[in-house]
Order: C-alpha cells, then sequence, then structure tokens
C-alpha cells in the first residue's frame, strides 16, 4: 500500500511535458487494442471514435503558450491519460472475455465513454474560452503588489476549476471559492470573468444537492455585490434560481431568494421572473418561508410590482391576499414594510386591484401598521391610493382620521406628505373637511409648511388650501402664529417653488382679517406678489390690491 502511494507520488512529480509524452504514447495503444475488440461493437465503435479525437486536442494544448506554466494543463493531461490506461484495461477484459457479466462491462464502457467525452471537452475548453490564459497571466498593474498578483493567479486558477474536470473536483474547487469569498470578495469580482459566471450558472443544475447549494451561495453573494447582475442574467441564472426557491434546500431557497431579491431591482429582470414563472414560488414563500426568506421573497415581489404591466399577473397569483396576510403576521418588521410597498405599487393606477385590497381587508391591516411609533411613507402611500374606492363612513369607521394626525406628527417625511395627499383626495365635500379640521390635522400642516423638500410644502399647501374652504378651518388657520410667516415664505417666485400657487389661495382666504394683511405686509408678501403678479400665478394680482389697498388706508388714517 505504501509502494503504490509512493509510486503515485512519482507520478505526481513528473513534468507536464512528460506527462503529454505519456499520453501520446498511450493513444495508439489504447486504439489498436480498441480495435481489436469482437464484443459489445455499438459501443467500442463510439470509443473508437472518441479516441481518434484526442491527439489534435493533445496538439492545441501543447502548442499553447501558456502549455508548461500551469497546473491545469498537467492536471488535465493525468486524467486523459487515466482515461486511456482504463481503456487499454477494458479492451484486453473484453478481448479475453474475462469481466464479470455483461451488464456490468456494458455499464463500465459506457462510463468509459463518458469520462473521454468530459476529457475532449475539457481540453477543447482550455484553449478555446481563455480559460488557460486566464488561469495563469494574472493581469496586473504597475502599482499591484506581489501578494496581489499571487491572489489572482490563485483565483482565476481556482474560477477555471470550475469548468473542468469531474463534478467532485468542481465541488472542492466550490468549497475553497466560497471560503476565499468570505474574507477577500473584492479580488474574486476583481478577476471575474463572463465564461466564469456561465460555469457557476450551469452548476446550479447539478445533480448533486451540496453542489447546487453551494453554487448559490457563491451566486448570492455576486448578486448581492451589484458588480455582475447583467452577466447573470444574460448567463441564464433566473429558471435554476427559481426551481431552487421551489424545491431546494433551506440554505438553497433562501439564497436563491435573496439573489433574485438582488436582481429583481432592474424592470427588465423583473419581467424576466414573471416570465419564468417566478411568482408563484416567490408567493408560496411568503406564505411559508422562514423569516430571512419570506423578507427576501417579499422584497422581490414587492419590487417586480413597481413594473405596472405585471400587476394583473400578481393579482391572479393572489398576491394581494399573501401582502395583507404579512402586514398582520409577517414574521420580520421588513416583510411587513415590504408587503405595505407592495400593495402600494399595486394600488397605485388599477381601480380593480384597489377594490381587490378593500374588498380583502387590506385598509384594516395598513391602518393597523401605521400604529407604530415611526409610521413609513409605504403604508400611507397605500392608504392615500385607496381612499377614493372607499365611502368616508367607513373610513371613519375604521379610524382613518385618528391616523392621520398620527402620521403628521410622528411619521417619516414621505409619510407626512402621503397623509397631506390623503387629506386632499379626500375633503371633497364641507363634511369632510369639517371631520378633517376638528381632528386637529390644521396646525401640522401649518408646521408641514416648513419643510425642506419642496413636495411636502406643496401638498401640505395644497390640503390647507383645501380645506381653508370651510370658515370654521380658516378661523383655526388665523389661531396658528406661524400660518401667516410660513405661506408668505411660500410665495417664493423661484421656478423649484411649486407650492407658490397654493399660498396666495391660502393667504386669501386669511386676507379678510386685518391682523393677517398687516402680518402678511410685514413679512414682504407685497414684493412677492409683484412678481407672481407678472408670472400670472392665480390670485396673485388680487392679493396684491388687497394688500396694498390696506396699506394706503392704514397710511391715510395715521394722518
Amino acid at each position: 500500500m505504501v509502494e503504490e502511494k509512493e509510486k503515485e507520488n512519482m507520478v505526481d512529480d513528473q513534468t507536464a511535458e512528460k506527462w503529454l509524452s505519456h499520453a501520446q504514447e498511450l493513444v495508439p495503444v489504447a486504439l489498436n487494442r480498441a480495435k481489436q475488440v469482437k464484443g459489445f461493437p455499438g459501443r467500442w465503435k463510439m470509443i473508437v471514435s472518441k479516441l481518434e479525437q484526442i491527439p489534435s486536442r493533445l496538439s492545441d494544448l501543447s502548442s499553447h503558450p501558456c502549455f508548461l506554466k500551469n497546473m491545469l494543463c498537467k492536471e488535465q493531461l493525468q486524467a486523459v491519460s487515466k482515461t486511456l490506461n482504463e481503456t487499454v484495461e477494458l479492451a484486453d477484459m473484453c478481448i479475453r472475455e474475462k469481466y464479470e457479466g455483461k451488464l456490468r462491462m456494458q455499464s463500465d464502457l459506457d462510463s468509459l465513454s463518458g469520462k473521454l467525452d468530459l476529457n475532449l471537452r475539457d481540453c477543447g475548453l482550455l484553449i478555446k474560452t481563455g480559460v488557460l490564459g486566464e488561469a495563469t497571466m494574472p493581469s496586473v498593474s504597475s502599482s499591484s503588489s506581489e501578494s496581489d498578483q499571487t491572489a489572482h493567479s490563485n483565483i482565476r486558477e481556482l474560477l477555471a476549476r470550475l469548468q473542468i474536470g469531474h463534478l467532485e473536483a468542481k465541488h472542492r474547487a466550490l468549497d475553497t471559492l466560497v471560503e476565499i469569498m468570505k474574507e477577500d470578495e473584492t479580488n474574486v469580482l476583481s478577476v471575474l470573468g463572463r465564461s466564469n459566471i456561465a460555469a457557476l450558472v450551469q452548476l446550479l443544475t447539478a445533480t448533486s444537492p451540496r453542489i447546487r447549494e453551494k453554487t448559490v451561495t457563491v451566486i448570492c453573494s455576486l448578486a448581492e455585490s451589484g458588480s455582475c447582475e447583467n452577466w447573470l442574467v444574460s448567463e441564464g441564472v433566473l429558471p435554476p434560481l427559481i426551481r431552487l426557491v421551489e424545491s431546494g434546500s433551506l440554505v438553497g431557497k433562501e439564497k436563491a431568494t435573496i439573489s433574485l431579491q438582488r436582481l429583481s431591482m432592474s424592470p427588465e429582470t423583473a419581467r424576466a421572473i414573471v416570465g419564468h414563472g417566478g411568482v408563484r414560488p416567490l408567493i408560496e414563500m411568503c406564505r411559508a418561508g422562514d423569516s430571512v426568506s419570506q423578507a427576501a421573497a417579499a422584497c422581490t415581489l414587492k419590487n417586480i410590482s413597481s413594473v405596472p404591466e405585471v400587476r394583473q399577473t400578481l393579482s391572479e397569483e393572489g398576491i394581494v391576499k399573501v401582502m395583507i396576510n404579512l402586514l398582520d403576521c409577517g414574521l420580520l418588521l421588513g416583510s411587513k414594510e415590504y408587503a405595505a410597498e407592495c400593495l402600494q405599487n399595486l394600488t397605485a393606477s388599477n381601480e380593480a386591484l384597489r377594490r381587490s385590497v378593500v374588498s380583502e381587508g387590506g385598509i384594516r391591516s395598513l391602518l393597523g401598521y401605521l400604529d407604530g411609533p415611526l409610521p413609513q411613507e409605504s403604508a400611507m402611500g397605500a392608504l392615500r391610493n385607496l381612499v377614493g374606492s372607499i365611502p368616508i363612513e367607513s373610513l371613519e369607521s375604521l379610524g382613518f382620521l385618528p391616523r392621520l394626525v398620527h402620521v403628521l406628527k410622528s411619521g417619516s417625511v414621505g409619510a407626512q406628505q402621503a397623509a397631506a395627499s390623503a387629506i386632499c383626495k379626500v375633503c371633497s365635500s364641507t363634511e369632510v373637511k369639517k371631520l378633517v379640521g376638528e381632528t386637529g390635522c390644521i396646525p401640522l400642516l401649518i408646521k408641514m409648511l416648513e419643510a425642506k423638500t419642496n413636495g411636502a410644502r406643496e401638498v401640505s399647501s395644497q390640503a390647507l388650501s383645501s380645506l381653508m374652504t370651510l370658515s370654521h378651518n380658516c378661523r383655526e388657520v388665523k389661531k396658528d402664529d406661524k400660518s401667516v410667516p410660513n405661506l408668505v415664505q411660500l410665495l417664493d417666485s423661484n421656478p423649484q417653488n411649486t407650492a407658490k400657487k397654493y399660498a396666495v389661495s391660502c393667504l386669501l382666504s386669511l386676507s379678510s382679517s386685518k391682523k393677517c394683511k398687516k402680518l402678511m405686509v410685514s413679512y414682504g408678501a407685497i414684493g412677492y406678489l409683484k412678481k407672481l403678479t407678472e408670472m400670472d400665478v392665480p390670485g396673485a394680482k388680487k392679493l396684491l390690491e388687497r394688500l396694498e389697498r390696506g396699506r394706503l388706508k392704514s397710511m391715510f388714517s395715521r394722518k
């Protein structure tokens, strides 16, 4: 046993040139023996045709400039020599008809044929795809250190091993690659080529569950890096990822779902996921997956729902009920947020989907989600989309108006903006305007006029303008010391300021008050209004005349 091991080590120490010579000597021997076999004629004829292709592949390999510099060449020649030796052994057994059963020999010959196919393919792959050059000649800038050069070279060789050899060798290469990705992802990404991506995608469909799991772990890291999404998609990664979401191991499902989450950020890829049948397994993951996979699936569906033309397909697969259930019972806060964002997307422009969300009890779930300490834009945005699809009486009974106050007080800037927009949509009657005014929204909208974003200032001034058509609400605005100065600031003629027309409307409603007019003048409203009058902003000329007339009366009364 020890002698055999020593002999094997001595063989491994031979140079690539010696292995080439050894393989070249074995080819005619193997061919001669194979042609002498009388039994299993069909199988041996196939083997002979493959043996006859080997010399040209060996010639191509030996003429490559990197032939002597790379371990991959030597390993490939060792593999070819081993297959040729096996050919000779099996041929001798067939010639002497000394083998253990006909079926066993048929199986051995089929295995031999497969090995020859692999040898031929790998030899061609080393030449045609540039793997040999990639694995041997790292591209290094003048500023790169020697250790970087070595690291790049090792990684290139490792990536090349994913494309050649038998499945177990690829499995070992994957193990090493997973470990390297944890510690040195940047170096891996810097030397990654498209052929390596293609090889990884092919391994996603390997018969071994362990290889599929390791491969999807690497692909997940690549997808999350954001550097090769296009290559992954163009090399056909979506179908096998979707199949793994359906029937992979727990780790495989999780990594596949996270990969789809990252890739679905592109609208084109989101459409492709739908086209490849990805919606149903993602929805099932939302129903039954663990916390991480559930959140990743919900985020993927949220990304897909941002593409208008696929929303109907999502609806037909039952996404509305699933997202509402996630809002109520999601395992992670992130899952709930993604569900709310998905519902916001679905209800953005489709009345049928809005009715579906309402009928499935979505408004109650969205309102419940808003009860948290920091209400987010997604839930409020979805509610804004839905307020026109349900009577105000139903909204009131569900506690919609108190939630508006909560969002305007404690919500994110986006949530506050969505709440003000909802007020604009819901205030279609005097009764509703009175209800909104009585809940305490007006002081919060006045404060919102100071927001940093133009969108928030515009929608809050629009909401106030609508509410102030009711005299009771107008009196509430007058009582607030910040109302006039905040509104005057919004008279700025800057084209970016889209709130000015609503500010003019609000100030016109306040201009019946002498106190308010004096405040407007003292804060510089006349100067602003002269510019707005020149720009033909509705109401600006009328308000300017009122303020100037009031100022003249004040001057005469002082005399």
